[in-house]
């Protein structure tokens, strides 16, 4: 959900400590000449220390929106004071960098502790986080006869929580156990940092899920508009997963160093609708606000808003050198991102904004998901690529995409037919029936004479992916 926990995050108190700093009349403390040896996850955490404290004493030094005053000198460009202070101000950032380094780690030990303490206690019956089904019939519950035949209505849920969760496999073991209890099929993954989930089933479990849900004692902080749902069922799954990971979305970016604390402003769908209204009323006039889909590219081949900057990446993990290689694209602009439900935007903004590049970020509130429920014939074209089964779901009848071997008019996914690919392909009814149902010539040209196989399919890297770069240069 686009609500936070009120627990706070190690980075959350880092920032509240480095924030409570004077940085001209902190006492430095004295520093070892030797290069300190740390871990890797103590060397992530002297960066972010490093880098927020440079943050900050930048910003102890502004005089104003856009004039910063530093050793009888008047900077009126950022990169100009944040050279300055690079070059002159070394040794009084290495030293600064130490004492809240020190902080931090004082605060580490005292989460530590308190964890270890909570583990000590009596362990947690998980049973009493289950709700009763005694009145509810099997064919309310049931999954489905045959893949094709649903026994009743059904829907899939798409749902998070940013939240600290002391006991992830906790949670884990609790949603296993729900989703069990309640037949449900879907994908959910637990992290210190949260939950992210989609699950699919009849809508008397969906709706009995979301009930636990909002009586959890950590995700009580959920509301039913946090759920997004869609025309569905269990058949949208092969089956139930449900893990720990260290990240609820993997953006490949440790959430101890970014935070999605700090993630860029979130905008209802009426205030991004607006935003974007005003956007393309500008037309090719407007230079200073880039409409940013941070999705995969197959996700926005097939439905994006108008006049959107749609990266030409293949993972969200691939998001964050997009950004690093990109820089002077999102310099001094206004920046209003959106994804499918809103998730991937809370860490993606977050990164964003970590670059100090940008003038505002701004996030879709409940993705293009809570977008469409408002706005079915709005801003957004096309289909919105779902990721189950069904590949997409719709709520206007363009088609923005093309068929990729006769270019008409097409936007219903399959997958490769070759056993060896993974990857998606559009081609056309009349195509397929010619033979073209492979996502390249290369996996064409393989599949041909290819014996089915009941072993899962491998990922092998063909043309659809060897040639696309895997980090576009972008220009507006």
């Amino acid at each position: 959900t686009e609500r936070r926990g009120d627990m706070m995050t190690t980075d959350d108190m880092a920032c509240n400590e480095l924030i409570n700093i004077d940085v001209d009349t902190l006492a430095p403390h004295d520093l070892k000449q030797e290069k300190l040896q740390l871990s890797a996850t103590l060397r992530k955490y002297y960066s972010f220390c490093k880098r927020r404290t440079f943050g900050t004493f930048v910003a102890s030094k502004r005089a104003s929106t856009t004039v910063w005053n530093c050793c009888g000198q008047t900077f009126k460009e950022l990169s100009s004071i944040h050279k300055h202070v690079a070059r002159t101000h070394d040794t009084d950032i290495h030293q600064l960098t130490q004492s809240t380094f020190e902080v931090l780690l004082s605060q580490i030990e005292k989460e530590a502790t308190s964890q270890q303490q909570s583990t000590e206690k009596e362990p947690v019956d998980i049973s009493s986080w289950i709700p009763d089904t005694s009145h509810i019939t099997g064919d309310q519950l049931h999954k489905y006869g045959s893949y094709y035949i649903r026994l009743g209505p059904g829907e899939v849920l798409l749902l998070y929580c940013y939240c600290q969760l002391a006991d992830p496999q906790l949670i884990c073991a609790w949603q296993k156990a729900l989703c069990e209890k309640l037949q449900l099929t879907g994908k959910v993954r637990v992290a210190t940092e949260g939950i992210n989930g989609t699950v699919g089933g009849t809508k008397v479990a969906t709706g009995l899920y979301i009930k636990a849900m909002c009586c959890h004692p950590i995700f009580n902080i959920m509301e039913k508009e946090d759920f997004k749902t869609s025309n569905g069922g269990a058949e949208c799954f092969c089956d139930l997963r449900v893990g720990v990971y260290k990240e609820i979305v993997p953006m490949g970016v440790d959430p101890d160093a970014l935070s999605y604390s700090l993630a860029g402003t979130q905008l209802e769908p009426e205030e991004f609708h607006k935003e974007v209204e005003a956007l393309l009323s500008k037309g090719d006039s407007c230079n200073d606000t880039i409409l940013l889909d941070c999705r995969n590219f197959y996700e926005s081949r097939i439905g994006q808003f108008s006049q959107c900057l749609a990266p030409n990446i293949r993972k969200f993990s691939y998001f964050p050198d997009y950004v690093d290689q990109n820089l002077d694209l999102f310099r001094d602009k206004k920046v209003l991102m959106y994804c499918t439900g809103g998730i991937r935007c809370e860490r993606g903004s977050a990164y964003l904004r970590s670059k100090h590049v940008c003038k505002e970020v701004y996030q879709l509130k409940g993705g293009i998901h809570k977008y469409l429920e408002q706005f079915p014939e709005g801003f957004y074209r096309g289909k919105l690529f779902v990721f189950d089964e069904r590949f997409a779901i719709s709520s206007n009848s363009d088609i923005i995409s093309e068929c990729r071997y006769c270019n008409s008019p097409w936007d219903q996914y399959q997958l490769c037919s070759t056993h060896f690919c993974c990857q998606l392909v559009l081609s056309c009814s009349a195509c397929r029936q010619g033979g073209h149902t492979a996502c390249c010539p290369i996996c064409q040209t393989k599949g041909k004479g290819e014996e089915p196989s009941a072993t899962p399919p491998q990922r092998e890297e063909c043309e659809c992916t060897a040639m696309r770069p895997r980090i576009p240069q972008d220009a507006l």
